[in-house]
Formats: structure tokens, C-alpha cells, sequence
């Protein structure tokens, strides 16, 4: 399978691009197999994606690896991810910068391929907040997908409710992968 470009992934149906998803069920990926897919379909960097599960009252990171080992956030703290969890809604924010925020794991240098290098610990600048919930409702974590950039205009083109319905969709998926369960291997 050859790797598309951004323009490869914005062309193709948004049920095609889910099927994709859903077809790696199967193969019981890793997290960062699928946060990579992720990052295709919805035009990002890689290390645009994060991915975090829900253990024991905290958020820990899935994705990026380099995160795993930064600590975990409290759900009842007040970090977006946190606070996403919480009250199980989704937030799209083009204007993230000026929303008061913790950049500490903004902070933290991610090896990231070549086409990532520039993004290395840019701010966020735009961003989308989705719980991801099992079937009977009960949230498992959550994805949160960034545009980072020195400012706005940088980082690219606005997050659309478009962009949001799809990674509500994808959450549907990444609730059924093995790794978003407790104890899972990532």
C-alpha cells in the first residue's frame, strides 16, 4: 500500500476513508498504526494526533509514544483532554492559542519522521477534543487531533464541523480497537 499525500486523503468519500479504518480492526493494530491512518484521513501531521485512555480516574497517552512515559492528566483536572473526558462533549477551536491552556506536553520533543520535523514542539494553535465512548456510553479516553504552527495562519486551513464529524466517527471505530481497552497493548 503506497502512503498518500494530504490531497490523496481529502479526495477520497469520508466512508471510504472509515472503512480504511475499520478494515484495520482485524489485524488488532498498534495505536500508532492507527493514529497514522488517522492523520491521513483528516489532512494532519503524525504528531497532530494524540490519543489517550482512560485508567483508573486518569488520561494516559497511547500516542505519541514519547508521551507515554510524561505522566498522566486527572479527569477532574482541567486540561482540555480532561475536561473532554468529563463532560463528554466534543470541541473543535480555531482560535486555541488564546485559549488558556497547559503547553507542558506541548513541550516534550517528539521523534517524529521526516515530514513531522517542522512541527516539533510548535504550539497548537487549532484543535478537536472527541471522547471516545464504549457502546453502553461509558467515555475510554480520548482523541484530540491539532493543527500546530508560530501562529494561526500557519498552522493551516480551519478545523470545519465536517472535520469534527469525522473524528466523531472515527471514535466509534477506536472504541473497538484492542488497545483502548484497559490493560490493552498499545
Amino acid at each position: 500500500m503506497t502512503a498518500t499525500g494530504s490531497s490523496g486523503a481529502a479526495a477520497k468519500p469520508a466512508k471510504n476513508e472509515m472503512t480504511e479504518l475499520e478494515s484495520m480492526l482485524a489485524d488488532s493494530p498498534s495505536s500508532e498504526r492507527v493514529c497514522s491512518k488517522l492523520a491521513r484521513i483528516l489532512s494532519v501531521h503524525r504528531s497532530e494526533i494524540a490519543l489517550l485512555r482512560l485508567e483508573k480516574g486518569s488520561l494516559r497517552f497511547l500516542h505519541p509514544v514519547e508521551l507515554r512515559s510524561a505522566g498522566v492528566l486527572p479527569v477532574t483536572g482541567t486540561a482540555v483532554a480532561a475536561r473532554t473526558a468529563a463532560t463528554r462533549t466534543p470541541l473543535l477551536s480555531n482560535s486555541f492559542m488564546r485559549v488558556r491552556h497547559a503547553s507542558l506536553f506541548e513541550a516534550v520533543r517528539l521523534s517524529t519522521g521526516e515530514e513531522d520535523r517542522s512541527m516539533e514542539q510548535m504550539p497548537i494553535q487549532k484543535i478537536m477534543s472527541v471522547p471516545i465512548s464504549a457502546e453502553d456510553g461509558t467515555v475510554m479516553g480520548v482523541v484530540q487531533v491539532s493543527r500546530k504552527g508560530l501562529d494561526a495562519k500557519l498552522a493551516g486551513a480551519d478545523f470545519t464541523g465536517e472535520d469534527l464529524r469525522k473524528l466523531e466517527q472515527a471514535t466509534e471505530i477506536l472504541a473497538r480497537m484492542p488497545f483502548m481497552k484497559e490493560g490493552g497493548e498499545f
